[in-house]
């Protein structure tokens, strides 16, 4: 379940059905997929879809109020471990718990992000959740436990590796990406570490990544319409 508080400036009720809204959406889509329709999504909060409509206008709305919501209670988690007393395991444990986000809901997670990935509100999540992950990876660096030219982004991103390496038999083998993980992490320590052979992106690469498949997502939508306004026009079309 996501735990964040929501917006302030909302009615008493009207925070608790947005708060129903995204606990619903978030196990609808874990269950049926993207495909899951918002009258779905409302039954399941006992909501009317008018009610969801006014908080969010669009599904893609209601997608990215998720996704940054599952970013911040990440965020939320890795601030709370920056005063653990060993920085390594505070590492460990923000990454098991976000491998293991990811994990609980790995359709979401990747269709959510191809979806929503250049939204303002999820790169700003986003840029929150990599300080975070960057502030505990600096602990451990300086700790001398993890490796000096690995990055808080460095982090952010193998947090989906270990779930993608166990996707293919995740549904049989649940907490497969455990061990992946552990292979992970392995590779970050300090001891017997190699120089990598290229640098960490930055948070400008990845924003100007995002703008690009946006761009491209963009482009694809108009040549479909293309598409479709040209068949319109045949002979013999309705």
């Amino acid at each position: 379940m996501v735990r964040t508080l929501p917006p302030g400036g909302l009615r008493a009720d009207a925070a608790h059905n947005r708060r129903a809204l995204l606990d619903a959406a978030a196990a609808t889509f874990a269950e049926q997929g993207m495909d899951a329709s918002i009258a779905q999504i409302a039954a399941r909060a006992g909501i009317g879809k008018g009610t969801v409509f006014r908080h969010f206008a669009t599904k893609r709305h209601l997608v990215v109020a998720l996704l940054c919501d599952q970013f911040d209670e990440l965020a939320a988690a890795g601030t709370a471990l920056l005063d653990a007393a060993d920085p390594e395991s505070a590492l460990l444990e923000f990454m098991t718990t976000g491998v293991g986000m990811q994990a609980r809901d790995r359709s979401f997670c990747q269709a959510a992000t191809d979806i929503v990935r250049g939204d303002p509100e999820v790169r700003a999540a986003s840029t929150r959740l990599s300080e975070v992950a960057e502030a505990l990876t600096d602990r451990a660096r300086r700790q001398g436990t993890v490796r000096g030219d690995v990055t808080g982004q460095d982090i952010v991103l193998l947090l989906g590796a270990a779930c993608q390496a166990a996707m293919p038999v995740g549904d049989v083998v649940p907490g497969l990406w455990r061990r992946y993980l552990g292979v992970i992490f392995d590779g970050l320590r300090s001891e017997a570490a190699h120089p990598l052979p290229h640098p960490a992106p930055t948070g400008a690469q990845l924003a100007t990544a995002a703008m690009n498949e946006d761009a491209d997502e963009d482009d694809n939508e108009h040549a479909d319409e293309r598409v479709i306004e040209h068949a319109t026009d045949l002979p013999g079309s309705p």
